[in-house]
């Protein structure tokens, strides 16, 4: 019999099956603190956590359209992800050659997804059971404030997967019958820089070092130390996995750890502000003059650098790949569903030297075919099969009637040697989105600009005090 739940259903059914155990265990030396299950709806209401919910609410919501605008402005800003492999080459490649093996792959294919999910739903749970909501409010707030700062380089610095770039690099975790339509359906392949998966864990362990330094002890001392413990050892599993299973480049790990960096002193920043508007009205919530000058300055820079570099820039160049294949390799792009009326123009341009294979497909008549990060390109290669020819290109109109019709561009170089390279572009009917994904980027570049205005001017106020005294 097969197992009757996806990889969602089935990783967030463990998540809130071992929630409170898992809690019970962390806080077994101090009973008094926790909060009996019996007693949540009160705690909730007591301490104020009706917000953290309506976060997570808003938070699913703008991810939706977030992810709606990714694909559908595209073509006006290309990918970078030829500069990123001539930054750092194959180390990934040999990552995965080295260490291949079949347990391994599922284990972090496993452990990429239930952490990852883990973090973002247990982190807050955890404290609001131990009755400590000033760490649940920076818990949410985590996972909140990462993501905004993330949206300008998700929409506008489009970097593929390692295993859609180099060849020989095998998908191990998206290129599996039970992982396909849930992965390729939520992540567009090209979100890879920056890596959250590093960021929201090291955005915690940054968090709870500025907590306990204003709390005035040291971290082993601290009562939730073997929570911040288990945090910590999972980071270096996570740079390890996701060079392996094919999905991030080295480089992507250290925009994730900058933002983290951002994300802690901003949420260490505001949260005591939020917890007082009650008492101190909205107008607390705003800063200094200078440090407002400086966000709005950060603010108006990054939104000129996108419409005057990035926005048909050189990531839109027709000439560069965005996907390459060694011999044998399959590899995929997704057609999103965008409108049940409007057809998606999908154009595949060999930019390569070499022929390559093309066929564009149901996602439901592949999902049987996809085993051990490989796509059985055998088995599908009966259909409606495009050859093409070094500077050739296949236009198609794909009709998605409903929401169910999503559609896969899959590209095969099946020669003997040589590394076959395509650009795969696709115009969705909403590409006249970008106004709103520039609008979506600037309170990334606020907040970065309020952070480092408070850093600069901190400092500067400090020394005018020790002069004046």
């Amino acid at each position: 019999m097969a197992w009757p739940f996806g990889p969602y259903g089935t990783v967030m059914g463990t998540i809130l099956l071992m929630t409170i155990p898992l809690q019970r265990l962390l806080t077994r030396d101090e009973p008094e603190m926790r909060v009996a299950f019996s007693d949540l709806l009160e705690e909730i209401r007591e301490r104020g956590y009706k917000w953290h919910i309506s976060v997570y609410l808003v938070m699913y919501g703008f991810k939706v359209f977030i992810d709606q605008h990714n694909e559908a402005i595209k073509p006006k800003v290309g990918g970078y992800t030829h500069y990123v492999h001539g930054l750092e080459g194959e180390v990934t490649l040999w990552v995965q050659e080295t260490f291949r093996n079949d347990l391994l792959s599922d284990v972090l294919s496993f452990h990429y997804f239930f952490v990852y999910m883990f973090l973002i739903w247990f982190s807050p749970m955890y404290y609001i059971l131990c009755r400590d909501e000033v760490m649940a409010d920076k818990a949410v707030l985590n996972y909140f404030v990462i993501y905004v700062l993330a949206v300008p380089l998700y929409l506008f610095f489009n970097v593929e997967v390692t295993s859609s770039f180099i060849p020989g690099m095998d998908a191990l975790m998206y290129h599996k019958s039970w992982n396909l339509f849930f992965f390729t359906e939520v992540d567009p392949l090209d979100n890879g820089f920056p890596s959250l998966h590093v960021g929201i864990p090291i955005g915690l362990l940054i968090i709870n070092r500025l907590h306990v330094r204003e709390i005035g002890i040291k971290i082993e001392e601290w009562r939730h130390r073997e929570f911040d413990l288990f945090v910590a050892v999972n980071v270096p599993i996570y740079l390890f996995s996701i060079q392996y299973l094919g999905i991030h480049w080295v480089s992507d790990v250290i925009p994730g750890a900058i933002l983290a960096m951002i994300c802690a002193l901003f949420v260490q920043k505001i949260q005591p502000k939020l917890r007082g508007v009650r008492e101190n009205g909205w107008p607390s919530l705003i800063p200094s003059k200078r440090v407002a000058y400086t966000s709005a300055a950060f603010s108006l820079l990054g939104t000129l650098i996108l419409l005057a570099v990035v926005v048909d820039g050189p990531g839109t160049d027709d000439e560069v790949p965005t996907m390459r294949v060694g011999p044998g390799d399959v590899n995929l792009d997704v057609i999103e569903v965008h409108s049940l009326w409007h057809p998606a123009d999908v154009e595949v341009r060999n930019v390569g030297d070499e022929i390559v294979q093309v066929l564009i497909i149901h996602r439901d008549a592949v999902e049987i075919h996809a085993k051990d990060g490989i796509i059985d390109w055998s088995s599908l290669s009966g259909g409606d099969v495009h050859v093409l020819g070094p500077g050739e290109i296949l236009s198609e109109r794909v009709e998605t009637p409903s929401v169910f019709d999503g559609h896969y561009v899959l590209v095969t170089h099946q020669g003997d040697s040589g590394i076959g390279e395509v650009r795969i572009s696709i115009e969705y009917v909403d590409g006249s989105l970008l106004w709103s994904a520039i609008i979506s980027s600037v309170p990334a570049f606020a907040i970065t600009g309020l952070i480092i205005g408070e850093l600069y001017f901190s400092e500067d106020e400090v020394s005018e005090k020790i002069t004046y005294e």
